[in-house]
């Protein structure tokens, strides 16, 4: 299983580019992906470099990450999303508590 730190991730979107990326190198790759701690675990037949050429293509940068260190928490905030503002109440204190996912 190839593990890749991919820090321009942010959301769920951003999640789901690098699931297709994957796919259309692998379409039977096994993908573990946590967003806040920007993690992407791939267990695939392709090679690690066609993976990050993959998800490079997708717009991102995977670095090899094979001895993980758990990282601090991930601060609220910053997503790819654009302008987009989280409405009031519950939904900013949400994208708090999940690491600054807003999608």
């Amino acid at each position: 299983m190839a593990t890749f730190r991919i820090t321009e991730m942010t959301c769920g979107h951003c999640a789901s580019a690098i699931a297709r990326a994957v796919a259309s190198v692998d379409k039977d790759a096994r993908l573990e992906i946590s967003i806040r701690d920007k993690l992407v675990r791939v267990s695939s037949t392709a090679s690690s470099s066609e993976l990050v050429a993959a998800i490079a293509d997708a717009g991102y940068t995977a670095e090899a990450a094979d001895t993980v260190q758990v990282p601090a928490p991930a601060r609220a905030g910053g997503c790819c999303c654009g302008s987009r503002k989280a409405a009031q109440g519950d939904r900013a204190t949400r994208r708090e508590r999940s690491g600054g996912a807003c999608c």
